[in-house]
């Protein structure tokens, strides 16, 4: 695991960062340091290969779970390390790109409680099982998914962010995911680019910056 920033022990926030397919931990590091603030403890795990899984996060149920129960031990180890080294719960984030964000959406929605916030960008969950209802056009021809979910994320702040048209995340998948995350009790800002892309802005450095509330160097 990549570690940047302060020590767990000094810092005010801990920041699990998650990368997306074909970059690895440097690359997303990159985004926690981009947000300047000085009081953050940084912790990028890499996935093997650089990818999460081998294919898009909408496949069946049965090819995703095997590769998303491995991811979430990664997301637990990185957490850990930062409780272990003195930093609570509370005060430590999930924060994701592409693949990365629907794991960090995925381990929020099945392990969150208790984490103090979440970022998603470009993501969605993976969702629990198979919906048997064959095909959807808005799936970019996957099937649809049972998002099934009990955890209690009570007025955790997520931030995601989506373009209407990512050739990865369907917009329907995002937008279920803010429901499902909302139901769960957090408090959701979603923002919805225009047009087609597929990456992160400005705008998502200065909402998360925000959302932290801890000024810039």
């Amino acid at each position: 695991m990549l570690r940047a920033g302060k020590t767990a022990a000094s810092a005010r926030f801990g920041l699990v960062l998650l990368h997306g397919r074909g970059a690895g931990a440097r690359d997303i590091m990159g985004f926690g340091e981009a947000l300047a603030l000085p009081d953050l403890a940084l912790i990028a795990p890499e996935a093997p290969g650089l990818s999460w899984w081998p294919t898009s996060f909408l496949a069946p149920a049965a090819q995703m779970e095997p590769f998303v129960e491995r991811g979430l031990a990664e997301v637990e180890t990185a957490i850990a390390t930062l409780t272990e080294e003195g930093l609570p719960l509370s005060r430590i984030g999930l924060l994701g790109f592409s693949q990365g964000s629907c794991l960090a959406a995925e381990y929020l929605a099945r392990k969150g409680a208790g984490l103090g916030f979440g970022v998603i960008l470009s993501g969605g969950l993976v969702g629990t099982a198979d919906a048997k209802s064959g095909s959807n056009a808005a799936l970019y021809g996957y099937g649809d998914k049972v998002l099934n979910y009990d955890t209690a994320l009570t007025d955790m702040p997520v931030y995601m962010s989506c373009h209407a048209n990512d050739p990865h995340i369907p917009h329907k998948r995002f937008l279920d995911t803010v429901g499902v995350l909302r139901d769960l009790g957090a408090k959701v800002q979603d923002r919805t680019k225009p047009g087609q892309g597929h990456g992160i802005d400005e705008a998502d450095v200065g909402a998360v910056r925000g959302m932290l509330n801890l000024p810039a160097d």
